[in-house]
């Protein structure tokens, strides 16, 4: 028997978002009691709440989402409990316990900042040297309870998708798999021809 733990910040027009970023807005345009059915819009950078990174949002070739081998977005998955380090340190990956094409998850506890105004400001970051065991591990997917990996000349995100590793960001619930040996995840971004996007993303739990 399995449960499904969703990790995903929900879409809402209040969603803090990246600075220097357009606001996320979600309107109803139509409603039931007026014009018999519900509908909805939304206008939205592609970075916005949970989301993934594409290799081609920070690679002159690299990939669109729409462009990912579905394959690669369901995998067996791997928590690292980075709370209390501000720059993470190799020593937090135990390479014996992560397999190639595993999707790894980064908990800091930071997430629960994810609307207070310093979210974007005094989030924890990768080392290089951290990245590069993940590299070496050669997983296929990053993804972390913080709004990115990095800052500013986004050392981290170029390492990672050069190499073709996705990167899910603004990640929920991840206290909820400390402890937990073996689970799934499941990131299933919107298709769509462009550098990123909104993705679901499943922890899948035996139980």
């Amino acid at each position: 028997m399995t449960q499904s733990i969703d990790l995903t910040h929900t879409f809402s027009d209040n969603m803090p978002v990246y600075p220097g970023d357009p606001r996320a807005e979600l309107h109803q345009i139509a409603e039931f009691n007026s014009d018999g059915y519900n509908d909805f819009k939304i206008e939205t950078g592609m970075h916005v709440g949970t989301h993934m990174d594409a290799p081609r949002h920070m690679t002159a070739d690299g990939c669109y989402i729409s462009e990912i081998d579905v394959n690669t977005l369901s995998a067996n998955g791997y928590l690292i409990d980075a709370r209390d380090h501000h720059l993470f340190p190799p020593q937090l990956i135990d390479l014996s316990m992560i397999q190639s094409g595993d999707i790894v998850l980064v908990f800091t506890g930071f997430g629960s900042k994810f609307h207070h105004p310093n979210y974007f400001e005094e989030y924890p970051e990768f080392s290089q040297e951290f990245t590069r065991l993940l590299i070496e591990a050669n997983v296929s997917m990053v993804g972390m309870d913080t709004p990115s990996p990095d800052r500013s000349p986004y050392t981290i995100h170029k390492m990672l998708l050069s190499e073709n590793i996705l990167i899910i960001e603004n990640l929920t619930n991840l206290d909820t798999l400390l402890g937990v040996e073996q689970f799934r995840v499941h990131a299933f971004p919107l298709k769509l021809n462009t550098d990123g996007s909104p993705a679901r993303v499943i922890a899948e739990v035996q139980v």
